[in-house]
């Protein structure tokens, strides 16, 4: 039976947010929902799995809050639930900036659709900039736009400091997977003079799905957070696959390098793993081909 994936987020301030964990674990569990869903005291973030039915209950228990009541959610179809357990979690940051100060609820950028994205990024004068982490971008992002070359959202400020000036960029656009991270990105950078500053409403994945592959500016695949690994146009499964050592994508070239060992290191991290991250990995992954079997 196929599995629908919602994709959903909020900023919203939840004073109580502790006491929401239980109860809505609870309601998960009763519907055989997997994934992961995230609450702090600046809103929720979660991507579940789960039959037709049980994505609809849990969309509606959250939207009959008022908190939630306008929450917006993104949808695609997988053979198989791309989550192996369920996790409802209490973080300081539903998205990790690092930053307590910056809330997108009293500040942030100007919203771009999927439809006019595309002539907003072929402006010469705007400098259009990839949120994400250097892993996901290397295996696709939009036509000309700037890789920071972070490894985790926190580096995003230093990145700020050292290459962008309000007085020089007059006009930066920047996305992300599902719009989260450019909610922050786009809050701390008009907190700190920037004027003109846009995102990708509903980020990647909703231009994937909603802009066709003739008109698209975008290149590659695009990474995501569970088992599918990576998505094309119209949300399809991408071909990329996840190295058991690292945890960094990997392409269909990549199995077939010299230094790929299945279970074990890629070509990106067999030059780091020591003996002891060799014995670990061999022992794991020998235990998943006999579960497996």
């Amino acid at each position: 039976m196929d599995r629908i994936i919602a994709a959903f987020y909020k900023f919203v301030t939840l004073d109580d947010y502790p006491d929401r964990r239980q109860p809505l674990l609870k309601l998960c569990q009763q519907q055989n929902i997997k994934g992961t869903i995230l609450l702090a005291a600046e809103g929720i973030n979660g991507t579940i799995a789960g039959t037709r039915s049980s994505i609809d209950t849990i969309l509606a228990y959250l939207r009959s809050d008022t908190c939630f009541a306008d929450l917006e959610h993104k949808e695609s179809i997988a053979t198989k639930s791309p989550f192996d357990r369920l996790k409802v979690r209490l973080k300081q940051e539903i998205v990790t900036l690092g930053i307590p100060t910056i809330d997108p609820t009293n500040l942030v950028g100007t919203y771009v659709t999927p439809q006019d994205w595309n002539e907003l990024i072929s402006n010469p004068d705007v400098l259009v900039i990839d949120t994400r982490n250097q892993y996901e971008v290397e295996i696709g992002t939009f036509k000309g736009s700037i890789d920071p070359h972070t490894s985790s959202f926190t580096e995003f400020p230093a990145y700020v400091a050292t290459h962008l000036d309000p007085h020089q960029h007059k006009q930066i656009a920047m996305f992300c997977t599902g719009g989260i991270r450019c909610e922050k990105a786009t809050s701390y950078l008009l907190s700190h003079g920037f004027e003109n500053v846009y995102h990708l409403q509903g980020g990647i994945l909703k231009y994937l799905e909603e802009i066709p592959a003739t008109e698209s500016q975008w290149e590659g695949e695009c990474f995501v957070f569970d088992d599918r690994v990576a998505v094309t146009h119209g949300l399809e499964p991408g071909t990329y696959q996840l190295c058991w050592g690292c945890g960094n994508p990997i392409s269909e070239s990549d199995l077939t390098a010299p230094h790929y060992e299945p279970g074990i290191c890629c070509p990106r991290c067999y030059l780091t793993i020591t003996p002891a991250q060799r014995a670990s990995r061999t022992q794991r992954w020998r235990q998943l081909q006999l579960a497996q079997s």
